[in-house]
């Protein structure tokens, strides 16, 4: 299993939005940065992502689970080469971890989303991954 971190603007698509989607998930649509797509096209069913709100929150609200592989965007143009994931709630963190926490922490300091924080689709080494889930209080 591979670990990721996806951003979205809460205002466009929130934490809640993915919640109330339920077990069918929904696509992550929208992605139109080449090593985002990348980074989608490399997610396996049952990955794990951190959910990011960007905008004033910037903190990883949740976790999702990757439901269905790559696949064309919806919401592309016919002959553009977008793709989506299917993403399902797993469950929210019970203490949302934040940009500037991360940016403080010596353990996260060569995470992706410190060192090219605009990526919206990223990738989370396992270290990472547990230890923001601890900060989240939540089992990794």
């Amino acid at each position: 299993m591979a670990y990721w971190l996806v951003k979205s603007e809460p205002e466009e698509f929130s934490w809640d939005s993915q919640v109330k989607a339920g077990k069918k998930g929904t696509p992550w649509t929208g992605v139109r940065a080449h090593p985002a797509k990348l980074n989608l096209s490399k997610m396996g069913k049952g990955d794990k992502a951190f959910f990011y709100h960007t905008g004033d929150e910037k903190q990883i609200v949740g976790i999702v689970e990757i439901g269905k592989t790559a696949y064309p965007d919806p919401t592309a143009g016919k002959d553009e080469p977008w793709v989506v994931v299917d993403t399902i709630a797993v469950e929210p963190l019970k203490t949302p971890v934040t940009l500037a926490q991360i940016k403080a922490d010596a353990k996260l300091k060569e995470m992706v989303l410190v060192k090219l924080g605009r990526l919206s689709v990223q990738p989370v080494t396992d270290a990472e991954w547990k230890h923001i889930c601890k900060l989240g209080g939540v089992k990794a």
